[in-house]
């Protein structure tokens, strides 16, 4: 790691939008996942949900997600009802791309609100139990035979308009995560070792320099010599 690094990761920290979020709902196919993910990373989502109800493990393409599922915190349920209920006790507006009786042109609704936007399954779409409990129902404008985008398309298009309102109303602009989060954000992407060993021991985080390299390395290696590591 470099000064360079440490500083892109603190760039990108900044941009991070822990009011935006997107749920998938049994998309089980890894390509679309992974796409998903990418362009959630690239429009600073910082969670990352996903219901998988049959799946014992959940993993990115690394090909199509380019890294990306590194830099999200990803949250795996098993329940949609569940999943939509925790998101919203926490003040998220849950936006279900959908098209039905009361849905709406997705371009109409604030994002700069705490917003979940919610993608269901390749074959069948939102399951019923996601339509019934999401706050809103939107769509996407089509001018063609075919009734639908993919699904890590449509994501794309919603999320850069989520991106574009947040970016004129200035969101972008100053860090907006907690500085706990923050800090333990950062540490996990940018000392991975440290960050994992403070973690499992329940220790703080020791102090970095403002090019990313530990304050006091011995104090530390001692710590770490101390419990026997």
């Amino acid at each position: 790691m470099t000064e360079q690094r440490y500083n892109k990761l603190n760039a990108c920290l900044d941009k991070r939008q822990p009011d935006l979020t997107v749920l998938t709902d049994n998309v089980h196919k890894p390509h679309n996942v992974s796409a998903i993910m990418r362009t959630c990373d690239a429009v600073g989502v910082h969670e990352f949900h996903a219901v998988m109800k049959n799946d014992e493990s959940f993993r990115a393409r690394s090909g199509i997600a380019m890294g990306s599922d590194k830099w999200l915190e990803l949250n795996l349920h098993d329940d949609t009802g569940d999943a939509i209920s925790a998101l919203q006790h926490r003040g998220f507006s849950v936006v279900a791309v959908h098209k039905s009786d009361r849905s709406s042109d997705f371009r109409e609704i604030d994002y700069r609100k705490p917003t979940a936007v919610l993608f269901g399954a390749e074959l069948f779409g939102v399951s019923d139990t996601a339509a019934r409990l999401a706050d809103h129902h939107v769509s996407i404008p089509m001018m063609g035979m075919v009734e639908s985008y993919n699904v890590s398309v449509a994501a794309a298009i919603v999320l850069l308009e989520a991106q574009r309102q947040r970016e004129l109303a200035g969101m972008y602009d100053q860090c907006r995560l907690d500085p706990q989060s923050r800090r333990t954000t950062l540490y996990r992407w940018y000392r991975p070792t440290e960050a994992a060993f403070c973690l499992e021991h329940n220790l703080p985080f020791p102090a970095l320099d403002d090019t990313g390299e530990l304050v006091n390395p011995e104090e530390f290696a001692e710590q770490r010599r101390s419990l026997g590591v």
